[in-house]
């Protein structure tokens, strides 16, 4: 019976491919094998101190399709050096889904968000389609102040994963409904007329609205605002690639990071690099490096507050590997990276993990991705 509910659901999953799938089609011209090296960044050390052996807030980071060669490849780029380079606890992640040993965004995001394996294209469902509560939702009922950020549609798979329980990724409208169900207090990311421009004729920005949200679409609107419930959407389905989006990521970032902050009692904050899962399936090594350093940059947003905070702990992740990416050649001195790619598709290969602050030892070794929100609960007390 399993099985045909995987079939079933596989094929309504497969068509048809809609605008916000368009990333996954590979052409002949998307396909750039180097990435010649360009300005550098510092990279700052930080130290890391704990105030407890617990953590009071985590910031969850996903890098989606980002293996091992997609880090490298940025840190061959910028010199050498990436703030991820602050991290000594570092594990392996292995990432397959309940139906398919290579997964796909949507099982591998309901796996990091719940720790249940399911099928690919499933939301924050089960095998049996049954919804399972996810980390973020876990914290919201136990009181702390919750956020999600992404460079991509904050319906698309990973972010949805986290608010949503639908038995298709590809259900952006009851998506983006979802979000009305919980009291999030910020999220930012793409996705604006998944609220909006809607077959049942709801207007969701109105109705946040209602709810106490302020609903801004300008990156530079959000980073001027400082109090209250937050709802920024920030492009009508996907942001632009890293160059063209004016660092949208990294202040998104840090302005959920300053408004959660707040909180007395703690916070979860899970943001998502979209596009290195992009640039993967276009086999376009400027894509996934250009992504990999934006990337970074959040990171940077991250350890920045979590250095002096001391009660913030880092969990960085993938959900998958994207392209089979690996580094023919390159030259570290020159920041210039070749790559090559086995496939325009997602791989079945282990993904780093790494973590930084109290708790972070729990995050070393070969785990399962299901493991990573069980202990990130464990350690928030949900």
């Amino acid at each position: 019976m399993k099985n045909l509910l995987f079939a079933i659901l596989a094929f309504l999953i497969a068509v048809p491919v809609l605008a916000q799938e368009n990333y996954k089609t590979l052409s002949k011209e998307d396909s750039v094998k180097i990435y010649i090296g360009q300005q550098t960044y510092e990279v700052k050390t930080y130290t890391e101190k704990h105030k407890a052996k617990k953590p009071k807030n985590i910031i969850f980071m996903i890098g989606d399709g980002m293996g091992v060669s997609q880090v490298y490849a940025g840190l061959t780029a910028n010199g050498g050096h990436l703030f991820l380079n602050n991290f000594k606890h570092v594990g392996f992640s292995k990432t397959q889904s309940a139906n398919d040993y290579v997964t796909d965004s949507a099982a591998g995001g309901t796996a990091l968000s719940s720790g249940y394996k399911t099928y690919n294209g499933a939301i924050g469902v089960d095998t049996d389609t049954l919804a399972q509560p996810s980390i973020l939702e876990k914290a919201e009922a136990k009181g702390l102040a919750t956020g999600l950020v992404s460079s991509s549609a904050i319906t698309h798979a990973t972010p949805a994963s986290f608010i949503a329980h639908v038995p298709s990724r590809n259900q952006y409208e009851d998506i983006a409904a979802d979000f009305l169900k919980t009291d999030i207090d910020v999220f930012i990311g793409g996705g604006y007329k998944h609220f909006t421009d809607r077959k049942d004729g709801r207007n969701l920005t109105t109705e946040l609205t209602n709810k106490g949200y302020t609903v801004l679409q300008d990156i530079n609107d959000i980073e001027k605002f400082n109090s209250g419930k937050l709802a920024g959407l920030t492009a009508p389905e996907h942001n632009d690639r890293a160059p063209e989006r004016n660092d949208m990521l990294p202040k998104a970032t840090a302005k959920a990071i300053d408004l959660l902050r707040k909180s007395k009692d703690g916070f979860f904050l899970m943001v998502e690099g979209s596009q290195i899962d992009w640039g993967g399936h276009q086999n376009n090594s400027i894509y996934v490096v250009e992504e990999v350093l934006d990337f970074d940059q959040c990171i940077a947003k991250a350890l920045e507050f979590a250095a002096k905070d001391k009660e913030t702990l880092i969990v960085v992740t993938a959900d998958h590997e994207t392209g089979g990416m690996a580094i023919n050649n390159g030259n570290m001195p020159k920041q210039t990276v070749k790559g090559g790619f086995t496939t325009g598709g997602h791989t079945g290969v282990m993904v780093p993990v790494f973590a930084f602050g109290p708790g972070a030892g729990q995050f070393t070794g070969i785990m399962d991705n299901t493991d990573i929100p069980k202990k990130m609960m464990k350690l928030l007390g949900l």
